[in-house]
């Protein structure tokens, strides 16, 4: 009894050791490079799906592997650690910092909830869309643990509302605190780590592609964006609360308690905010510059900014504008310091930039800058080894199937995996398989890559698919089995609006039916 007691405690130790041995034979009997890789894939591949070792840990595994088999040398991996992408996320943290630190994101939230009204429904989206639109900026997991706190509080005094009414309207005339209606950071006491954040990574295997970048990603994104938030308010709202379009969209309806009682917590913790200050404007309009800059640069219908350096071409990216505005941060001034002179003068003697460098540090998600660095190191071996080739080979009988029917059962793939494994250890796994695959079957890359993509994000099914998740499964208001329900639905929408998404409005903007002069190895042809 005692020895399985000692294995239970070491388990995460010899799931290591244990792993390496079985699947050693695969790199000593083949001895060949893509042997060699392909048995680092799957190492790596096991341990961020079981998660034996931190993620980032086992990201920096590549670095170690692949010169060791001779598959890269260690410079060239460890050039793969940092690249464009981690200057673009250095500058978006910069923003996501200054938002957080001077509570524009709480004001933008209740603004919009305030905006939609008390009926249930209209709050129910009001909370969605606010949510929406604050993670396009701010990591999921920051961002739940926002709102919740906010949501959390409206829940538990519509629940109050009928028998504490008199109570409620008595503490409001004294002048009292409701303690009820505190916002706090933290969730069942435990403080978020804004480290958590997941972010997409794209392994960059097609460097000569210029047609991906910020204004072209939203202009496809952005509209199955909104689709989803819809269908999955009608599905939420079908599920929980009976959709009744007769009571939703009823004018001059008198509020009941319930709702009254909302509206006061919603109207209660905006006024906590007091009037919009000079940091959250400042940081406001950088927000909005920095956005418009992203647009700009090469909006593809017209010349961007980016048309003034043609002596450079591709030079200037996302990451440029990301840069530019993350270092203001660190420059404009958003207070004066002030000292008192031993004549008992105050005097000012220096200014407060709107983030410094530590609070940046605080923010900064290096764990997943590690394990972005990661994904590429692997996706390099995995070419330099030739392992991309020959899984191509191996699943080119695939190029028999429908191109639509690929895409559904990769997308399908890809929304299963992601409800146990991270989202960037998923697309990590996926698009160094799906790459080559669409080369050796003559199909657009981005035709396959894209919808594979944005299907990592569909993890809804399990509180422990994601920290957001867990952060609401953790107020108690929900079962699994009800998260399972919500989250197959939601799960289904997603890939339906996808699927109609890369075969509708997706397709003029990337020219998907050709195949691409900037992917190897194909001439420029067209999808049969």
């Amino acid at each position: 009894m005692k020895f399985f007691s000692y294995i239970l405690v070491y388990r995460r130790f010899l799931f290591v050791v244990f792993t390496v041995l079985v699947l050693l034979p695969l790199p000593i009997v083949l001895h060949t490079k893509e042997a060699e890789c392909a048995y680092t894939l799957f190492v790596v591949a096991t341990f961020w799906l079981t998660e034996a070792l931190p993620l980032s840990v086992t990201a920096l595994l590549p670095s170690l592997m692949l010169p060791m088999f001779g598959i890269m040398p260690s410079k060239k991996v460890a050039s793969a650690y940092f690249k464009d992408f981690h200057l673009l996320l250095i500058g978006v943290i910069c923003l996501a910092t200054s938002i957080e630190k001077w509570n524009l994101h709480k004001r933008i939230a209740l603004k919009m909830v305030m905006m939609v009204g008390v009926n249930p429904a209209w709050l129910t989206l009001g909370f969605m869309s606010s949510t929406a639109f604050l993670s396009m900026w701010l990591s999921n997991t920051s961002t739940a643990a926002m709102v919740m706190p906010i949501a959390e509080a409206v829940v538990q005094q519509i629940i109050n509302a009928e028998a504490e009414v008199e109570a409620t309207q008595m503490t409001y005339f004294n002048g009292s605190t409701n303690h009820g209606l505190e916002i706090d950071e933290s969730v069942n006491g435990h403080e978020i780590n804004e480290r958590k954040e997941k972010t997409k990574p794209v392994p960059g295997r097609y460097p000569d592609c210029r047609c991906l970048n910020f204004g072209s990603w939203f202009t496809f994104s952005f509209p199955a964006a909104l689709i989803i938030l819809l269908l999955s308010w009608i599905w939420l709202q079908w599920l929980f609360l009976g959709f009744n379009f007769k009571e939703m969209f009823k004018c001059g309806k008198t509020k009941t308690v319930q709702q009254k009682a909302c509206a006061e917590v919603i109207k209660q913790e905006y006024q906590k905010l007091g009037p919009i200050r000079y940091q959250e404007i400042v940081t406001l309009v950088l927000f909005i510059i920095m956005a418009l800059l992203w647009f700009s640069r090469d909006p593809g219908f017209v010349p961007g900014w980016s048309a003034l350096f043609s002596e450079y071409p591709g030079f200037a990216t996302d990451s440029t504008v990301a840069l530019l505005i993350g270092l203001l941060f660190f420059l404009i001034p958003a207070k004066t310091l002030t000292k008192t002179t031993p004549t008992g003068e105050i005097v000012a003697f220096d200014y407060s930039p709107l983030i410094t460098w530590k609070e940046f540090q605080s923010f900064m998600p290096w764990d997943i800058a590690i394990l972005v660095g990661g994904g590429f190191a692997l996706a390099d071996g995995c070419e330099e080894s030739g392992l991309s080739k020959w899984i191509g080979n191996k699943l080119s009988p695939l190029g028999s199937l429908p191109a639509w029917l690929i895409i559904l059962i990769s997308s399908l793939m890809v929304t299963s995996l992601t409800e146990v494994a991270s989202n960037p250890a998923t697309i990590t796994l996926f698009l160094p398989i799906l790459s080559p695959l669409a080369e050796a079957i003559h199909v657009n890359p981005l035709y396959i890559l894209i919808p594979s993509t944005l299907c990592t994000s569909f993890a809804f099914l399990l509180p422990v698919a994601n920290p957001p998740n867990a952060i609401v499964f953790s107020y108690g208001h929900l079962k699994v089995i009800d998260m399972v329900k919500a989250g197959l639905g939601v799960n289904i929408v997603g890939v339906a609006v996808v699927m109609l998404g890369i075969c509708t409005w997706i397709v003029p903007m990337f020219d998907l039916y050709t195949y691409p002069s900037w992917a190897p190895a194909m001439s420029n042809e067209t999808m049969p």
